[in-house]
């Protein structure tokens, strides 16, 4: 694949950290990566410290995201929180239909395509989540289910509007496992996604950035970032120390200027 954008590497905090302990992390991921300028590098802290986080932040190359975000702007939905207050709050992305999201929480291909729409409107970067169950992998639906879940996502996106957005593909059996797809895996739906993509953005797909997420760790994220498909991480357990997710940035930035 020519024109490789550049990486970009996220650290999804999930419910852990006070407010203490996520200005601290944040703190020391950002002097971590600061010399890094081949690679975008993001965290996702929870949203009762997204505003305090995004102000220690500001200045720095390190980007801030929610984890999830609302369709509407205001009125009487008791817990949420709309995309415009994430944008108020001094984030720049949202993370938007995660496994967690679709599986524990009812989210759908139908309410993705609403959050992404509300993110754009409000400068927000979409990372839209996609992939299969264990029973669906088994079950040879591994392709189709994530080209419904683009679908769902995207449809009716303008080109112009759907190139400001970043895909991750996320194995639900590999997410917090310690099982990961392996580069041969992930390629192949990569691959596909960027197919998917290309029916819209013709040549521009080639610079669409689709990331990995699922167990991904310093140690196997180089084997993954080898592959010219895969542009980047969306990482769980191994970003909650500054050291691992530190670390991980670093393997992965240079196995993407080495291939």
């Amino acid at each position: 694949m020519t024109n490789r954008p550049k990486p970009f590497f996220c650290g999804n905090w999930k419910l852990f950290g006070t407010r203490a302990e996520s200005l601290a992390l944040a703190t020391g991921v950002r002097d971590g990566v600061a010399g890094i300028t081949a690679a975008d590098v993001g965290i996702s802290p929870g949203f009762v410290v997204l505003a305090a986080v995004a102000e220690a932040m500001k200045g720095s190359n390190l980007l801030v995201s929610a984890q999830d975000g609302y369709w509407e702007e205001k009125g009487a939905f008791t817990g949420q929180v709309s995309m415009g207050q994430i944008a108020d709050s001094g984030a720049s992305c949202v993370i938007i239909g995660h496994s967690e999201r679709r599986q524990l929480f009812g989210e759908t291909d139908a309410t993705v395509a609403q959050k992404v729409r509300a993110a754009l409107k409000h400068n927000l970067l979409p990372i839209v989540c996609v992939g299969e169950t264990l029973d669906e992998r088994d079950t040879n639906k591994t392709l189709s289910v994530v080209s419904t879940q683009l679908d769902g996502a995207f449809t009716d996106l303008p080109p112009t509007e759907l190139e400001k957005c970043v895909v991750a593909y996320e194995p639900v059996w590999a997410i917090g496992t310690g099982r990961n797809a392996t580069p041969a895996q992930a390629v192949e739906v990569h691959a596909s996604i960027r197919s998917q993509l290309r029916k819209t953005l013709g040549d521009k797909a080639a610079a669409f950035r689709i990331l990995y997420g699922g167990s991904v760790k310093p140690d196997n994220v180089a084997g993954l970032l080898c592959e010219a498909e895969i542009n980047g991480a969306l990482v769980g357990g191994a970003s909650l120390t500054v050291d691992s997710f530190v670390k991980l940035v670093k393997e992965g930035t240079a196995a993407c200027t080495r291939s």
